[in-house]
Protein backbone atom coordinates (compact mmCIF):
# COMPACT_ATOMS: atom_id res chain seq x y z
CA UNK A 1 0.00 0.00 0.00
CA UNK A 2 1.72 3.73 -0.97
CA UNK A 3 1.78 6.74 1.40
CA UNK A 4 -0.71 8.09 0.57
CA UNK A 5 -3.52 5.30 1.30
CA UNK A 6 -2.07 5.10 4.56
CA UNK A 7 -1.70 8.79 5.47
CA UNK A 8 -5.38 8.77 4.30
CA UNK A 9 -6.57 6.36 6.29
CA UNK A 10 -4.55 7.68 9.70
CA UNK A 11 -6.37 10.48 8.90
CA UNK A 12 -9.79 8.69 9.16
CA UNK A 13 -8.73 7.00 12.11
CA UNK A 14 -7.68 10.36 13.99
CA UNK A 15 -11.07 12.25 12.67
CA UNK A 16 -13.30 8.87 14.00
CA UNK A 17 -11.26 9.00 17.43
CA UNK A 18 -11.12 12.67 18.67
CA UNK A 19 -9.48 12.61 21.96
CA UNK A 20 -8.49 9.20 21.61
CA UNK A 21 -6.41 9.06 18.52
CA UNK A 22 -3.60 12.21 18.64
CA UNK A 23 -1.98 12.26 15.77
CA UNK A 24 -0.73 9.11 12.92
CA UNK A 25 2.62 9.61 10.87
CA UNK A 26 3.71 7.08 8.15
CA UNK A 27 7.23 6.15 7.68
CA UNK A 28 8.98 2.99 5.54
CA UNK A 29 5.24 2.21 4.25
CA UNK A 30 4.07 1.35 8.17
CA UNK A 31 1.29 3.41 9.45
CA UNK A 32 1.49 4.46 13.22
CA UNK A 33 -1.31 6.34 15.58
CA UNK A 34 -0.20 7.49 18.45
CA UNK A 35 -3.12 7.40 21.33
CA UNK A 36 -4.10 8.73 24.80
CA UNK A 37 -3.09 5.97 27.60
CA UNK A 38 -6.53 6.14 29.08
CA UNK A 39 -8.43 5.54 25.72
CA UNK A 40 -6.17 2.62 23.77
CA UNK A 41 -8.95 -0.13 24.48
CA UNK A 42 -11.17 2.07 22.41
CA UNK A 43 -8.87 3.07 19.88
CA UNK A 44 -8.42 -1.15 19.35
CA UNK A 45 -11.75 -1.99 19.58
CA UNK A 46 -12.25 0.54 16.47
CA UNK A 47 -9.23 -0.90 14.84
CA UNK A 48 -10.97 -4.05 14.46
CA UNK A 49 -14.15 -3.27 14.34
CA UNK A 50 -14.61 -1.08 11.53
CA UNK A 51 -15.51 -2.40 8.58
CA UNK A 52 -12.46 0.19 6.83
CA UNK A 53 -9.89 -1.02 9.22
CA UNK A 54 -10.70 -4.98 10.28
CA UNK A 55 -7.06 -5.28 11.97
CA UNK A 56 -7.86 -8.39 13.33
CA UNK A 57 -4.95 -10.13 13.96
CA UNK A 58 -3.74 -9.08 17.11
CA UNK A 59 0.48 -9.35 16.21
CA UNK A 60 2.73 -7.72 19.36
CA UNK A 61 2.49 -5.75 21.99
CA UNK A 62 6.34 -4.35 23.11
CA UNK A 63 8.19 -1.23 24.85
CA UNK A 64 10.58 1.52 24.50
CA UNK A 65 12.32 2.85 27.26
CA UNK A 66 12.78 6.71 27.00
CA UNK A 67 14.58 7.39 30.64
CA UNK A 68 14.98 11.52 29.92
CA UNK A 69 11.31 11.84 29.81
CA UNK A 70 8.69 12.42 31.85
CA UNK A 71 6.42 9.89 30.37
CA UNK A 72 9.46 7.27 30.07
CA UNK A 73 8.11 4.57 27.92
CA UNK A 74 6.28 4.23 24.83
CA UNK A 75 3.98 0.68 24.75
CA UNK A 76 3.95 -0.30 20.94
CA UNK A 77 0.67 -2.41 19.50
CA UNK A 78 1.23 -4.36 16.00
CA UNK A 79 -2.18 -5.27 14.38
CA UNK A 80 -2.69 -6.76 11.07
CA UNK A 81 -5.85 -6.48 8.82
CA UNK A 82 -5.41 -9.95 6.62
CA UNK A 83 -8.61 -8.58 4.43
CA UNK A 84 -6.91 -5.31 3.05
CA UNK A 85 -3.04 -6.71 3.53
CA UNK A 86 -1.89 -3.85 5.90
CA UNK A 87 -0.29 -3.09 9.52
CA UNK A 88 -1.00 -0.41 11.89
CA UNK A 89 1.14 0.60 14.69
CA UNK A 90 -0.34 1.99 17.54
CA UNK A 91 1.30 4.02 20.54
CA UNK A 92 1.20 5.09 23.88
CA UNK A 93 3.02 6.88 26.18
CA UNK A 94 2.84 6.03 29.52
CA UNK A 95 5.07 6.77 32.98
CA UNK A 96 6.16 4.19 35.30
CA UNK A 97 3.25 4.57 37.47
CA UNK A 98 0.54 4.89 35.52
CA UNK A 99 -1.01 1.51 34.04
CA UNK A 100 -2.47 0.79 30.44
CA UNK A 101 -5.47 -0.60 30.34
CA UNK A 102 -5.12 -4.35 29.26
CA UNK A 103 -6.13 -5.38 25.71
CA UNK A 104 -6.90 -8.97 26.72
CA UNK A 105 -10.97 -8.57 26.44
CA UNK A 106 -10.73 -7.53 22.89
CA UNK A 107 -7.61 -9.66 22.01
CA UNK A 108 -6.94 -12.63 24.02
CA UNK A 109 -3.40 -13.03 22.65
CA UNK A 110 -2.53 -9.99 24.36
CA UNK A 111 -2.46 -11.99 27.80
CA UNK A 112 1.31 -13.25 27.21
CA UNK A 113 2.34 -10.02 25.23
CA UNK A 114 1.41 -7.90 28.35
CA UNK A 115 3.69 -9.77 30.93
CA UNK A 116 6.17 -9.95 29.01
CA UNK A 117 6.35 -6.03 28.98
CA UNK A 118 5.69 -5.88 32.45
CA UNK A 119 8.40 -8.06 33.00
CA UNK A 120 11.61 -6.83 31.06
CA UNK A 121 10.26 -3.05 31.13
CA UNK A 122 7.80 -2.92 34.53
CA UNK A 123 5.39 -1.32 33.04
CA UNK A 124 1.61 -2.16 34.27
CA UNK A 125 -1.42 -3.28 32.76
CA UNK A 126 -5.24 -2.94 34.25
CA UNK A 127 -7.20 -5.78 33.86
CA UNK A 128 -5.09 -8.40 33.24
CA UNK A 129 -5.69 -11.62 35.48
CA UNK A 130 -2.51 -12.55 35.67
CA UNK A 131 0.00 -9.83 35.49
CA UNK A 132 3.34 -11.87 37.18
CA UNK A 133 6.60 -12.34 35.66
CA UNK A 134 7.01 -14.74 32.74
CA UNK A 135 10.54 -14.37 31.58
CA UNK A 136 12.80 -14.27 34.44
CA UNK A 137 13.12 -16.54 37.44
CA UNK A 138 10.76 -15.62 40.96
CA UNK A 139 12.38 -13.25 42.81
CA UNK A 140 13.84 -11.54 40.38
CA UNK A 141 15.05 -7.57 40.80
CA UNK A 142 14.53 -5.30 38.15
CA UNK A 143 13.28 -5.09 34.85
CA UNK A 144 16.33 -5.98 32.14
CA UNK A 145 15.05 -4.22 29.22
CA UNK A 146 15.17 -1.02 30.70
CA UNK A 147 18.10 1.87 29.95
CA UNK A 148 19.36 2.00 33.02
CA UNK A 149 19.49 -1.79 34.33
CA UNK A 150 23.08 -2.80 34.86
CA UNK A 151 24.57 -4.38 31.70
CA UNK A 152 26.08 -7.73 34.25
CA UNK A 153 22.74 -7.73 36.37
CA UNK A 154 22.83 -7.44 40.31
CA UNK A 155 22.69 -11.23 40.76
CA UNK A 156 23.96 -14.54 38.98
CA UNK A 157 21.87 -18.01 39.38
CA UNK A 158 23.80 -20.87 40.43
CA UNK A 159 22.83 -24.86 41.64
CA UNK A 160 25.00 -25.40 44.89
CA UNK A 161 25.62 -29.25 45.02
CA UNK A 162 26.30 -28.90 49.09
CA UNK A 163 23.09 -27.39 49.92
CA UNK A 164 21.18 -28.91 46.93
CA UNK A 165 19.50 -25.97 45.62
CA UNK A 166 19.65 -22.93 43.49
CA UNK A 167 21.35 -19.91 45.05
CA UNK A 168 21.50 -16.12 43.96
CA UNK A 169 24.88 -15.31 44.09
CA UNK A 170 26.39 -11.34 43.21
CA UNK A 171 27.76 -10.41 40.18
CA UNK A 172 31.22 -10.94 39.86
CA UNK A 173 33.29 -10.75 36.26
CA UNK A 174 35.43 -13.68 35.68
CA UNK A 175 37.55 -11.55 33.02
CA UNK A 176 37.71 -7.22 32.18
CA UNK A 177 35.59 -6.45 29.40
CA UNK A 178 37.72 -6.86 26.38
CA UNK A 179 37.97 -3.94 24.13
CA UNK A 180 37.20 -4.18 20.31
CA UNK A 181 38.83 -2.00 17.79
CA UNK A 182 36.51 -2.98 14.81
CA UNK A 183 38.96 -2.29 11.87
CA UNK A 184 38.12 -4.08 8.77
CA UNK A 185 40.20 -7.14 8.92
CA UNK A 186 41.54 -6.31 5.44
CA UNK A 187 42.88 -3.47 6.16
CA UNK A 188 44.98 -4.73 9.35
CA UNK A 189 45.31 -3.17 12.85
CA UNK A 190 47.92 -0.37 13.96
CA UNK A 191 49.48 -3.10 16.54
CA UNK A 192 50.80 -6.48 16.21
CA UNK A 193 49.07 -8.94 17.29
CA UNK A 194 50.38 -12.63 19.24
CA UNK A 195 51.80 -14.39 16.51
CA UNK A 196 51.99 -12.51 13.44
CA UNK A 197 55.82 -11.81 14.39
CA UNK A 198 56.42 -15.09 12.81
CA UNK A 199 54.82 -14.28 9.59
CA UNK A 200 57.85 -12.20 9.27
Amino acid sequence: MDDGKLDALGQTIVSALPGAATGHSVAFNQLTIDVEAGKIVEVIKYLRDDPNCRFVNFTDVTAVDYPSREKRFDVVYHLLSPKYNRRVRVKVEVDERTPVASAIGIFPAADWFEREVYDLYGVLFSGHPDLRRILTDYGFEGHPLRKDFPLTGFVEVRWDDELKRVVYDPVRLAQEFRNFDFLSPWEGTDYVLPGDEKAK
